[in-house]
Parts: C-alpha cells; structure tokens; sequence
C-alpha cells in the first residue's frame, strides 16, 4: 500500500501590532499563534499618538508569532480530492 497523502508543514508567522514596549510585556499572540519572542518583544516598529492636532511617531514594540499548519497534499503520482492514483 502505496503512501497517497503527503501533507506539507507550512508556518505562517506573524507580528502582532506595535505598541508602547512597557505595554507589550501582556501582548498575546492570536488565537492559534505561538509568541517566539519574550519579555518586551522586538523594538523593531513606530506607534502613532494623536495628540489635538499633532501626531507623534514614537519607537515601540511588538512580538513575534508563529502558526504549524499541515496543507494537505497528494504524494507524486497522486491527485484529485482523495489523492487517487494512475
């Protein structure tokens, strides 16, 4: 019995929304999402603060996230909707 379903592993990454870094300490990553940065996260963004008519670009924080997701997928030789073969 020949294999007919080989699955790709695809992570899908993601950054969560930049905010003030001593506020990114609770940040959490979406529902699914492992956070692969810790403490602070990477102060690698800007945040906007609107103050009246002015608006201030500051230095932030945000935090890394990651997501295992298995893509289903016929072996070579395989395909249709249940990866049937020749």
């Amino acid at each position: 019995q020949m294999k007919r379903q080989c699955d790709q592993k695809l992570l899908i990454r993601m950054k969560t929304q930049c905010v003030p870094c001593s506020l990114n300490l609770k940040t959490e990553c979406p529902a699914g999402y492992t956070k692969i940065s810790n403490g602070t996260g990477i102060p690698d963004c800007r945040y906007y603060l609107e103050i009246k008519t002015h608006t201030l670009s500051l230095p932030g924080c945000r935090h890394n996230c990651m997501k295992e997701f298995e893509q289903p997928e016929c072996c070579q030789g395989h395909w249709g909707p249940d990866c049937m073969g020749k």
